[in-house]
């Protein structure tokens, strides 16, 4: 397996767009990723609270993840455009608020109520761009594109998480945390909008031929539970590392380095999502979910034995081989068993999950942190890799459980048989 044997399949799917689409579309996901780890370092600084910094964090990251699946259905129901032209302005606005509010002397509440209305706001660009390229394999008729693109997405993804908290860990050190947000809401005003009205978004106008529900069903498939709570574990991984980054930086007396060391992290999980394409396609989803979510906790237990920033460099980068394959298959799952009326509605809800836990992750380790330091926020690590570990194993071995239904349709698509939608 190699990034050679996978580049076929990505020329292929970066001709089925101008040249304008795949940058336009990872900047504009780059606020999402700098807002997290900005409000964290911004509140910690201002109160000297890393739990009131994992609060902020989380409150962002909680309502973003709550309205971002009611973006998705509106986007369902309207089209991605005037949707994403909303939360666009209306996030840059938000972030400003956010500044403004988080100084000294002023309720923890304030800045929690402008830190949700933030991440409420803040577009989810990366899970609307897998809709679009989702929607131009299928006009192309190149069903087995979608997987080579949600690989990218993935890749994209974790690499936004590299590049936006290094941006912050850089933004914080030469300026102020402050300086991050607002670079976060200039690049979402700019590249939001930007994505918005690129033609591409003309694709998810709804076909007002399709009933709203799947042959008279419910909305999603209850089967998605599974899935979903593993997801979580995802999260709540990228939250507790964060805080756990964060406070073990700021105890050896560099807390600068905070975005660098969390970007490590997404290093290692871009090399191993850009191969993702490369797989056996006999390798089944379920299967493939199994192995890498055991490897997201085997890796993550060395965190439990560092104390210093060298040897937390070594182990970040090489727990995060483990992370893009999971949510990337997560991604492809949900795909497959969601109502394409409702595809937008599922993949928001999945990356929306993504956020609560890592409001869940960023919370508890903070709190922990306040008591014990770095070693009980990295526990909650490894106790997020158990739970995805679990939730896979369910998927695995459960006959009737979203992940044998979900691989039986991915398992027939892959021998030559259509998919029945």
């Amino acid at each position: 397996m190699s990034l050679p044997s996978a580049a076929p399949g990505y020329r292929q799917l970066f001709a089925l767009t101008g040249p304008w689409f795949a940058p336009v579309a990872f900047v504009a996901r780059l606020p999402l990723a700098m807002a997290q780890l900005g409000s964290l370092l911004l509140v910690s600084g201002v109160t000297g609270s890393y739990g009131a910094g994992g609060l902020t964090a989380g409150a962002l990251a909680v309502a973003n993840a709550v309205v971002a699946p009611l973006a998705g259905a509106l986007a369902d129901r309207v089209g991605q455009r005037p949707v994403l032209l909303v939360q666009s302005i209306g996030a840059a606005l938000a972030l400003l608020a956010l500044v403004l509010t988080a100084t000294p002397g002023r309720p923890l509440v304030l800045v929690l109520g402008c830190a949700a209305l933030a991440g409420a706001l803040l577009p989810q660009a990366g899970t609307l761009a897998r809709v679009r390229w989702r929607l131009l394999a299928s006009r192309a008729e190149r069903p087995r594109l979608t997987e080579t693109a949600f690989a990218y997405e993935g890749a994209a993804d974790e690499a936004s998480f590299v590049l936006g908290p290094a941006l912050v860990g850089l933004l914080a050190a030469l300026v102020a945390p402050a300086g991050a947000l607002l670079v976060a809401a200039a690049l979402v005003v700019v590249f939001g909008l930007a994505f918005a009205l690129h033609p591409s978004a003309t694709l998810t106008r709804p076909d007002r031929s399709l009933p709203t529900t799947a042959d008279g069903g419910p909305l999603l498939p209850a089967g998605l539970s599974v899935l979903l709570v593993a997801m979580l574990g995802v999260g709540m991984v990228f939250g507790s590392v964060q805080t756990g980054n964060s406070v073990l930086a700021t105890a050896a007396g560099e807390p600068g380095l905070t975005g660098g060391l969390h970007a490590l992290l997404g290093v290692g999980s871009v090399l191993a999502g850009l191969l993702v394409p490369a797989l056996p396609a006999r390798w089944a989803l379920r299967r493939r979910l199994l192995v890498s979510a055991a490897a997201l906790l085997v890796l993550s237990l060395p965190l439990l034995a560092v104390s210093t920033l060298l040897p937390l460099s070594v182990v970040l980068l090489v727990l995060g081989l483990s992370i893009a394959p999971t949510m990337i298959t997560l991604f492809s799952l949900v795909a497959e068993v969601a109502p394409p009326q409702r595809i937008t509605t599922a993949l928001t809800l999945l990356a929306g999950t993504t956020g609560v836990g890592y409001a869940l992750g960023s919370g508890l380790a903070g709190r922990l942190a306040d008591w014990g330091g770095h070693t009980p926020a990295y526990a909650v690590t490894v106790a997020a890799g158990a739970l995805a570990a679990g939730m896979a194993l369910a998927a695995q071995r459960s006959a009737s459980g979203p992940g044998r239904v979900v691989a039986d349709r991915v398992d027939a698509g892959a021998s030559g048989r259509t998919t029945a939608r």
